[in-house]
């Protein structure tokens, strides 16, 4: 069982940054993809970002979708249980509810954009 709070959402204005921060409560947290969804309303969830666990020889792979692509970046931190997203340049139509997920396999993520587990949301709102 894996507990996931996102944080860091909040008002900002366009072309602006803000950093999302997701703390994993549970075991075994360096062994779940995690990944970032968006829902704006009126919408359908989509899938933003993922990330998967630390191999010894490839590193980590990450995967965005197309429309974050170059301007949000997702990274974790195992030591802290922590999934971040880095959000530069942002839209109005980057508005949304955030939320953090995670999966004990990145396809769950990142091919079948759902996840095992998810967190509450946070709310970002871009203005023009």
């Amino acid at each position: 069982q894996v507990q996931l709070v996102e944080s860091g959402g909040g008002l900002v204005q366009a072309g602006g940054s803000l950093r999302l921060s997701c703390d994993a409560s549970g075991r075994a947290f360096n062994t779940y993809a995690m990944g970032w969804f968006r829902q704006a309303p009126g919408k359908e969830r989509e899938f933003v970002a993922a990330i998967g666990t630390m191999s010894s020889w490839s590193g980590v792979n990450t995967y965005y979708a197309d429309s974050v692509k170059g301007r949000f970046t997702i990274s974790r931190d195992n030591a802290k249980n922590t999934v971040y997203l880095q959000m530069n340049s942002l839209k109005p139509e980057d508005t949304a509810v955030y939320y953090c997920a995670a999966s004990s396999s990145i396809n769950t993520i990142f091919a079948l954009r759902t996840a095992q587990y998810w967190g509450q949301g946070t709310q970002v709102t871009v203005s023009s």
